[in-house]
């Protein structure tokens, strides 16, 4: 039995960017294309993610991508997507074809990293395939130990609401966190 040939939209997320004694975990839908041409969590120019974690953590969005995962490590902050894999033609989380949505194991990670409290769920569709594909996995103790909360997108495909209510809600990642 032949298989079928890979879609050459079909795309992978990083592995996930979290250290030992991890509080927060930021969870995205899957990288764009310009973060999986550069091997870079959130690598477009116009995404926030960077300036709000600068505004947020201190880290200053100048700084050598390795630098500013060492510093968001530092800060016990992680990052991952929720799918692993999908079928997604270009750069927008609506152009994701539900069918190919394969998550990544975030509850045995939960469980490899007790210390996290605290998820972030960066946009729509980072909530959407969370709830779907996360939420029924994760056992009770670590349900009782979580806050989930849902954020504005960083995404500049996200340009609707303004900068100073994105910054609003990220913040609750510090006082929350």
């Amino acid at each position: 039995m032949n298989a079928l040939p890979e879609s050459p939209s079909m795309v992978f997320s990083f592995p996930a960017l979290v250290a030992k004694g991890c509080r927060v975990l930021i969870l995205g839908s899957m990288p764009g294309k310009r973060s999986l041409e550069q091997s870079q969590y959130y690598a477009h120019p116009r995404n926030l993610f960077w300036p709000l974690m600068g505004d947020l953590y201190g880290i200053g969005h100048e700084l050598p991508y390795e630098d500013r995962i060492r510093v968001l490590q530092q800060r016990h902050v992680g990052i991952w997507d929720v799918l692993a894999e999908c079928d997604r033609p270009g750069s927008l989380d609506g152009s994701i074809d539900i069918d190919t949505e394969i998550p990544n194991d975030i509850a045995g990670l939960l469980t490899r990293h007790p210390t996290i409290n605290l998820i972030a769920l960066n946009g729509g569709k980072a909530q959407q395939s969370f709830r779907r594909y996360i939420e029924r996995t994760l056992d009770a103790a670590t349900r009782q130990r979580l806050r989930v909360l849902s954020m504005p997108s960083t995404s500049a495909a996200n340009a609707g609401i303004p900068l100073a209510i994105k910054r609003a809600q990220w913040q609750r990642l510090i006082d929350n966190g």
